[in-house]
């Protein structure tokens, strides 16, 4: 896996504002959002996108669900959110390092896009 901006972010070596960080991950406010809450939530195991995960990373994906279901009860958003997961280029991923977008703060519509 190439060295991804996450992977400056886990290690410090460039700024963020980090909302919540464990043993297994870490989330932070999105540089650009696209709602009133927008947090990024990426394992400290660099996986570069879903498709990539193993049955060895079972329970790291199910802790990332419950973790952004924390974040977004912490951040005031409760039960009205959406979790976003881009895999590959063709679904817009631009950072090969999983990642899930947590959104809300407002109405969200659907289709997303």
């Amino acid at each position: 896996m190439s060295d991804t901006i996450f992977a400056k972010i886990i290690r410090r070596e460039i700024p963020a504002d980090i909302v919540y960080e464990d043993e297994q991950c870490l989330a932070f406010k999105d540089v650009s959002p696209q709602a009133p809450v927008h947090i990024l939530l990426i394992p400290l195991k660099p996986i570069a996108k879903l498709a990539d995960a193993t049955s060895e990373d079972q329970a790291l994906l199910g802790h990332l669900m419950l973790v952004a279901r924390k974040i977004a009860a912490d951040q005031g958003i409760g039960d009205a959110f959406r979790l976003v997961v881009n895999n590959g280029e063709g679904a817009s991923q631009t950072v090969f390092h999983l990642h899930i977008h947590i959104l809300g703060g407002r109405s969200l519509s659907w289709p997303p896009g």
